[in-house]
């Protein structure tokens, strides 16, 4: 562990490691049950931390009740300038919160690198918007009367966060939530509590040194018990979740029966097709990075490869052979390709598909394997998996978090690809490899893609923060990031001024006294 500097990281970030001569190596920012945080790496013990009791959280909500009441009223330029402070402090601790995101949640070190480079640039980004928080002015049917909208701050954001993006995803939200004027209570996956302390602690200094309130940026640690304080919780007006389709539509259902705002980024079940037209070589590279990058725990990750039969063996040859090539063991040394699976409960979902895609009739083409001996003594590692099998068998409907890749097979013109893709519950991300216009278009146009993500030549892993992220069907609908994004995390209000003696009223309707 010594020798990738995790214990050197962990000190630049604040987070107190079971190797700095303590029993527990408890982070005490709540006064409930005790998390350990286990890396999916090499099975040890990072460190620990509480958990967010009720009268915790209770002590949240009036912290960031308070400060949201001064973050408000500070212009949006100004706010602005504290993000951009925090992307400073970002860039310095760029290496060390890297090598958190890798070793706590098993991703790439380059992966982690990528991680912390996104919230940089949300931060830019958010900068820059904090100037740009426009609204409109319409005509007025009634003479001497002007009409605009504005927006302003909703108040407390709520944000809940997945394992996979430990870091990432909760800086979209609050990057921008904050530049709206919003202050934001976060409770990060359970599996990577570490990743919120060591965010929670930079964030920390920035404020402390612009004498603003901690409330701005609040952490709450636990399980699911703890989400549904935020769920039920009327003070907060939106909530932003980030996980699985069953754990969005309980939120969905709570926020919504106090008439809260919900903004779900849920399951994937991503395809790319390959037309005849497709360039093999990037086919393959797309492919192969986008069913294996973060040992397929990304919610853009490919699963499955829809193949036109014209090219269809050579296709599938050409991606099984890259496959031989992988290099799967320790994210932190960059000459590996994979790292581990989360935890041991992943692992046994991974093998449950792979049971499964036989049981209905699928051929396994590479198999899959949890590796044991050096090197893997966490029982996380995997071989990434390839089986042929149909679109409509139960396993290939269902999101397999898992470098697990499913190759299916079409015939005739592209409108069948697109039918095979679209014939998922889920609708994140789309890809299609192609260097024919008609294709690429058909692809694009209304009739084509459903998902909130469609890319011509590109995989459909990976996303840039100037647009908008997000999908529709069961991945629920929601946006983050660039584009007009922002406008989630504001209310929306029209005025109307009237700058005359008389008071006409709209439609033409009279009313004289």
């Amino acid at each position: 562990m010594k020798a990738f500097g995790i214990d050197e990281a962990l000190k630049t970030l604040g987070i107190l490691s079971v190797n700095e001569g303590t029993s527990t190596g408890i982070n005490n920012f709540s006064s409930g049950d005790v998390i350990d945080s286990f890396s999916p790496v090499d099975g040890k013990l990072i460190a620990s931390v509480k958990t967010t009791t009720e009268s915790d959280y209770q002590k949240v909500m009036e912290s960031a009740t308070k400060a949201f009441k001064s973050w408000r009223v500070m212009p949006a330029p100004q706010r602005g300038e504290i993000v951009r402070q925090f992307g400073e402090k970002l860039r310095a601790k760029k290496e060390a919160l890297g090598k958190l995101v890798s070793y706590e949640m098993g991703k790439s070190y380059q992966e982690g690198l990528g991680e912390v480079q996104e919230m940089i640039d949300i931060c830019d980004f958010a900068v820059g918007l904090s100037r740009q928080l426009h609204g409109l002015t319409m005509h007025s049917e009634r003479p001497g009367h002007r009409m605009y909208e504005q927006y302003h701050p909703l108040g407390i954001v709520g944000i809940i966060s997945a394992f996979n993006f430990p870091v990432a995803v909760w800086s979209w939200n609050t990057a921008l939530a904050w530049v709206c004027g919003d202050v934001c209570v976060w409770k990060p996956s359970e599996k990577t509590p570490l990743c919120g302390v060591a965010c929670q602690n930079i964030i920390a200094e920035v404020l402390k040194e612009n004498d603003l309130p901690e409330g701005i940026s609040c952490l709450i640690n636990g399980d699911y018990k703890v989400g549904e304080f935020m769920s039920k919780d009327s003070r907060i007006p939106l909530v932003s979740a980030t996980g699985s389709t069953r754990m969005g539509k309980i939120v969905a259902k709570e926020v919504a029966g106090r008439l809260g705002k919900t903004l779900l980024e849920l399951g994937g079940n991503n395809a790319i097709i390959v037309t005849p037209d497709a360039d093999i070589k990037m086919t393959v590279i797309g492919a192969v990075f986008g069913a294996v990058g973060t040992a397929g725990q990304r919610c853009t990750s490919t699963r499955r490869l829809i193949i036109h039969d014209s090219i269809y063996d050579k296709v599938k040859q050409a991606v099984v052979d890259a496959y031989k090539q992988l290099r799967i063991g320790n994210p932190l040394d960059e000459n590996n390709h994979v790292g581990p699976l989360i935890d041991k409960d992943a692992v046994a979902m991974y093998q449950g598909a792979l049971k499964k895609v036989v049981a209905e009739g699928g051929t396994v083409l590479v198999e899959g394997e949890v590796l044991s001996g050096e090197g893997y003594e966490s029982g996380c590692y995997v071989k990434p998996a390839i089986a042929e099998a149909s679109n409509d068998f139960e396993i290939v409907q269902h999101e397999t978090f898992a470098p697990i890749l499913y190759v299916l097979k079409y015939s005739g013109d592209v409108e069948n690809a697109i039918a095979l893709q679209n014939g998922v519950a889920q609708g994140l991300s789309s890809a299609i490899m192609t260097n024919n216009l008609r294709e690429a278009e058909r692809f694009l146009s209304h009739a084509g893609s459903d998902c909130g993500i469609a890319n011509v030549n590109i995989g459909t892993s990976g996303a840039e923060i100037g647009g908008a992220f997000g999908g529709e069907k069961e991945t629920g609908g929601g946006r983050e990031s660039g584009s007009d994004a922002w406008k989630v995390y504001m209310r929306r209000q029209t005025n109307t001024i009237n700058y005359t003696t008389e008071l006409p009223l709209a439609q033409g309707i009279k009313f004289d006294l």
